[in-house]
């Protein structure tokens, strides 16, 4: 069974940078990709960014596409969400999550089917 643990959340501000990481573990790691969810209190979970885990291919939401970069580390089972130039707008609880296909343009929430307990981030003005 595969688990997923983020880490790297916590408190900065606005204009800060995180680097969140998200740690896959159990006896066989196999998915095709990896993304990054958020949910701001009051609000449903939202597509972040999404890494095909072969090619390294990736998507981004419209709200972060400039500030934002998602990277894996095959060899640790590790996937990372860099966020620069924070914003207020983005405090939420950040997921991580893996997929059992490829196309990381395919952002809904049913395209994974492991997720992680979340990290919180919250970005004072």
């Amino acid at each position: 069974q595969v688990q997923l643990v983020e880490s790297g959340g916590g408190l900065v501000q606005a204009g800060d940078s995180l680097r969140l990481s998200c740690a896959a573990s159990g006896r066989t790691f196999s998915r095709d990709k990896m993304g990054w969810f958020r949910q701001a209190a009051g609000k449903n979970r939202e597509f972040v960014a999404a890494i095909s885990w072969r090619l390294g291919g990736t998507s981004y939401a419209d709200s972060v596409k400039g500030r934002c970069t998602i990277s894996r580390d095959v060899a640790k089972n590790t996937v990372y969400l860099q966020l620069d130039s924070l914003k207020p707008e983005d405090t939420a609880v950040y997921y991580c999550a893996a997929g059992m296909n490829p196309y990381v343009l395919r952002m809904a929430e049913y395209e994974y089917d492991v997720w992680g307990q979340g990290t919180q981030v919250t970005v004072s003005s």
